[in-house]
């Protein structure tokens, strides 16, 4: 079985989760983020060599003052948490999307995580906060469009690689496979550019419950597909 490098997954369904047994959503929360661990240690175990996953999107702000205040609080315990699971199991982190909106203290957990797992190359494990793939865009285009200014980079020289390095995501390669949990069958605005040839999976199982052998049939349903490009059937 081939084994994708790098997989790109949208955590969704904690809370219908937590309503489906009476719970309170931050409790379906808190049960996704248990669960990101476990799917970290189970992708590094299989092979996974990139893991880049949904937590938080700039969109989710809208949601109730009680439910995005106790995900700030998660961020803070998971984020320093991290530090000891990069460490432990050698993997780098580092967090996409617009962080300079978060409190200070976010901020500089976010600070710490990175330049803690600098060295690591056992994984590589992105995650994103307040990520919106237009907003990176938006942001990356601004800074190419000052570049361009500045006389660093001419319009005739930009290419698709060009686009590439202003986005979050830069240095890493496009995920092979995109997992989306709950039933949803929708991008929601998560790695637009980068998804242009990659093969999607949905599954109706929500994240709490998203296993290791939920994983598997992911990667089993990827190793199935015929994956083509310009007509030409790759490998």
């Amino acid at each position: 079985m081939v084994i994708p490098a790098h997989v790109a997954i949208i955590l969704d369904g904690n809370g219908r989760w937590a309503k489906k047994r009476g719970l309170p959503r931050s409790y379906g929360h808190i049960k996704g983020c248990a669960n990101l661990e476990t799917i970290v240690d189970d992708s590094l175990e299989i092979g996974i060599r990139y893991l880049t996953v949904y937590a938080f999107s700039t969109e989710n702000w809208k949601r109730s003052r009680d439910e995005v205040e106790g995900l700030m609080k998660l961020f803070r315990l998971y984020l320093k948490k991290c530090v000891k699971i990069c460490e432990h199991n050698k993997i780098r982190m580092r967090v996409i999307g617009d962080t300079s909106v978060f409190d200070a203290d976010i901020q500089e957990a976010i600070r710490v995580l990175e330049e803690s797992s600098k060295d690591y190359d056992a994984m590589f494990f992105q995650i994103a906060l307040n990520y919106g793939s237009r907003d990176e865009i938006v942001r990356g285009m601004r800074r190419m469009a000052e570049d361009a200014a500045n006389g660093r980079i001419r319009p005739d020289e930009i290419t698709e690689e060009t686009i590439d390095g202003y986005l979050d995501t830069a240095g890493l390669p496009d995920p092979d496979l995109l997992i989306r949990t709950s039933g949803e069958l929708r991008l929601s605005n998560f790695l637009m550019w980068q998804l242009a040839y990659s093969e999607f999976y949905f599954t109706d199982v929500p994240w709490p419950d998203f296993d290791k052998a939920e994983l598997m049939k992911a990667i089993e349903g990827y190793n199935n597909r015929e994956r083509r490009y310009g007509g030409v059937k790759e490998g």
